[in-house]
């Protein structure tokens, strides 16, 4: 676990974290910081994982560079070097860019199509399009 994220600059691509990868990155976002320990404390329950797996993850990820590495006495502590904002952005770029042709109206479109979409949801949208035409 060498790997310590040095390349900061280099930006992952969103399709490389996997389902698993990306609940540990959750741990990790709201934490800030965090042990394998921590992060298992978060997800094992519910996953049904180990700790064996949580630090097989987290080292996948350091392999990514999504997050970084430090010693912490005989323990490693794990941040993230992606935010949220950006791997969110990056997906639903992807998203849109793969099933709708890199339309979002589309993708609203076919929400709208599928009841998907709920009144309340509508109005939100409109209200965002009103306030980005400003």
């Amino acid at each position: 676990m060498s790997k310590s994220g040095n390349n900061s600059s280099q930006r992952l691509s969103p399709e490389r974290i996997s389902e698993a990868e990306h609940a540990v990155m959750e741990a990790l976002w709201d934490k800030g910081t965090a042990t394998a320990s921590d992060v298992c404390e978060t997800v094992c329950e519910a996953r049904g994982w180990s700790l064996a797996t949580v630090k097989t993850l987290l080292s996948r990820l350091v392999q990514k560079g999504a997050i970084e590495t430090r010693p912490d006495g005989r323990r490693f502590i794990y941040s993230p070097l992606i935010a949220r904002s950006d791997y969110v952005g990056g997906e639903s770029r992807r998203l849109v860019d793969r099933l709708f042709g890199g339309r979002a109206a589309s993708l609203v479109a076919h929400l709208a199509e599928t009841e998907a979409l709920t009144d309340d949801d509508l109005s939100e949208i409109e209200a965002l399009l009103k306030e980005l035409k400003s």
